[in-house]
């Protein structure tokens, strides 16, 4: 079969496209439940990352999210002027910035514990396909599967 660039370069053709309005779709449920806190997504998901490991180098940080430290930094910054997080340069190597939760940064994590329960609520898959597509969303990153 022959190689049809113009079929090829239709919309419905490309693969980026539903994967990037599904997420789009998606993280546009977190911006009622995020709002009232000032956050972002991002923001959110390197609370995430700081809720499950505190005291890391922003450089795990990015590697965690897939984000580059140009991407992170002005997060980081706007993070420490709402008190959420602390930096501090390690005394081995200054160029390694250490992340820490503060007292509020943690604290927030009780107060935004109901966030997934209410993002998957609004998601309508049922959990088999949601778990499937979990799972083709971390090959197609190359990545191994996160589990609790």
């Amino acid at each position: 079969m022959e190689y049809n660039y113009k079929e090829a370069m239709k919309l419905e053709h490309q693969l980026c496209f539903p994967l990037y309005a599904a997420a789009r779709n998606v993280i546009s449920l977190y911006t009622p439940h995020l709002k009232p806190f000032g956050l972002t997504y991002t923001q959110y998901l390197v609370f995430l990352v700081l809720w499950e490991k505190d005291g890391i180098p922003v450089g795990e940080i990015c590697e965690k999210l897939m984000l580059d430290n140009g991407t992170i930094s002005p997060l980081l910054k706007k993070m420490q002027q709402a008190g959420y997080i602390e930096k501090t340069r390690s005394k081995a190597d200054d160029r390694v910035v250490t992340i820490t939760l503060t007292k509020e940064g943690k604290d927030l994590q009780k107060k935004m514990k109901d966030i997934p329960l209410h993002v998957v609520s609004c998601v309508s898959l049922d959990p088999q396909k949601a778990q499937t597509l979990y799972s083709l969303l971390y090959e197609l990153l190359g990545k191994d599967i996160i589990t609790g």
